[in-house]
């Protein structure tokens, strides 16, 4: 097998945040409704949820399928921004199946394998010590933001965790993205880099072929099939 590198997004590619995003939503909702208890709400199903996220439709929007006004979509967005990424809703991710399997027939051929994620230094060590995989990505191969650091864009700030990342990646060795979101595909694209854009994360296929990633592929599983039968 030549010698590559494989660099993947965490939320999407090994981890399924669904649960989170919608236990998010039902909790931000069901605090609106406290303060409001004549609101007629209407908690959308998990499939229409997240269909809606997965489409980019704003979350005051997504406030006002449920049946908030204007100025409690706006109170709902707010709250989810304040919560979806905090303690103790990281429980509720859960890892795609088969994942560490993958990951550890990576290691077995000798390829490398990076982290590059918008989580947050202790967000990603909770995770990667959650599901069993920090041996999976040492910790000189995660590249992620630190505890205290001031967010701008997603698409701005990955592009600059992933030049990071090259720096101690072997120049020799080919590069591979995997990512699901804008941000992966834009980062991949600023270096260079061949990217496989993912359809177990926050995007659907519609929104991610705008970005005109290289490939699009169901999941992780068939992003690294795709790039070890191309690396043959």
């Amino acid at each position: 097998m030549p010698m590559l590198t494989l660099c993947t997004d965490f939320d999407g590619p090994v981890a399924d945040v669904s649960e989170r995003y919608y236990r998010v939503y039902g909790f931000c909702l069901a605090k609106i409704q406290q303060n409001h208890p004549d609101s007629a709400i209407t908690v959308l199903s998990k499939s229409e949820f997240w269909a809606l996220k997965r489409a980019q439709v704003p979350e005051p929007e997504i406030g006002r399928q449920s049946g908030l006004n204007p100025a409690q979509a706006q109170a709902f967005s707010q709250c989810r921004r304040e919560t979806v990424h905090t303690f103790p809703h990281f429980e509720w991710d859960g890892l795609w199946p088969g994942i560490r399997e993958i990951l550890t027939q990576l290691a077995h051929q000798n390829i490398e394998r990076y982290v590059i994620t918008m989580r947050r230094q202790r967000e990603l060590n909770f995770a990667l010590a959650q599901f069993g995989l920090t041996d999976l990505f040492p910790p000189a191969h995660r590249y992620c933001i630190g505890d205290d650091f001031v967010k701008t864009q997603d698409h701005l700030d990955k592009p600059v965790l992933m030049a990071q990342a090259l720096t101690a990646i072997a120049p020799a060795h080919p590069v591979w993205m995997v990512g699901d979101t804008e941000a992966d595909i834009i980062a991949a694209q600023t270096h260079g880099i061949p990217v496989v854009a993912v359809l177990s994360g926050i995007r659907d296929q519609a929104t991610l072929a705008t970005y005109q990633p290289d490939f699009i592929q169901p999941d992780l599983a068939a992003a690294v099939a795709l790039i070890l039968g191309m690396a043959k």
